[in-house]
């Protein structure tokens, strides 16, 4: 499985490519960080995202697309251009028929580090380890794109499995139905 992760954001908006399965070793395809200039106007910014994640779908082909659910903070203005980073993301993968999955941050922390309480130098340090790096990916925002990559591939991908397991498993106790005259 290889997924595309996205730490959006509407001047640093993380990307990274991850390969594997579950229960193997994972590996690095590629990371970077699309970044904007606060002196441009939102849509121009949102743009260049868009164009940014659409080049990345080209060339990297993932199965599917995993993004950092936004959450309420207090900067009103921080959340609202994480929000429309986020919906580029998601527009620019459901456009291709990818599967879009977001994940929280509590949820990446713990799938990455064991902790949903993890600071930015623990995830880093552990998808440094995981992807076996000579170094963490930087900036956070890079990191946090694999982060959530290898939460896709640890739990979308498992989380696929058992729904299939169940929707093969319903189809055999499934009951035909009778119309009744």
């Amino acid at each position: 499985m290889r997924v595309l992760g996205i730490d959006p954001g509407l001047t640093r908006c993380g990307i990274g490519v991850v390969e594997g399965q579950v229960g193997r070793p994972l590996t690095l395809v590629d990371v970077n960080v699309l970044r904007t200039s606060s002196d441009e106007p939102v849509w121009r910014r949102l743009v260049t995202i868009e164009k940014g994640i659409d080049a990345w779908l080209d060339e990297f082909n993932p199965d599917a697309v995993a993004i950092e659910r936004v959450f309420a903070r207090s900067d009103v203005s921080t959340v609202m251009g994480t929000a429309q980073a986020s919906g580029i993301a998601m527009v620019c993968a459901a456009r291709r028929g990818l599967a879009v999955a977001l994940h929280t941050p509590s949820e990446v922390k713990a799938a990455v580090s064991g902790s949903g309480r993890a600071d930015k130098a623990q995830v880093g340090a552990m998808v440094t380890r995981i992807l076996r790096l000579d170094a963490p990916p930087k900036p956070a925002d890079a990191a946090d794109a694999l982060a959530l990559a290898i939460t896709h591939i640890w739990r979308g991908g498992a989380q696929a499995r058992i729904d299939a397991a169940l929707a093969a498993a319903g189809s055999r106790h499934a009951r035909p139905v009778r119309s009744t005259p």
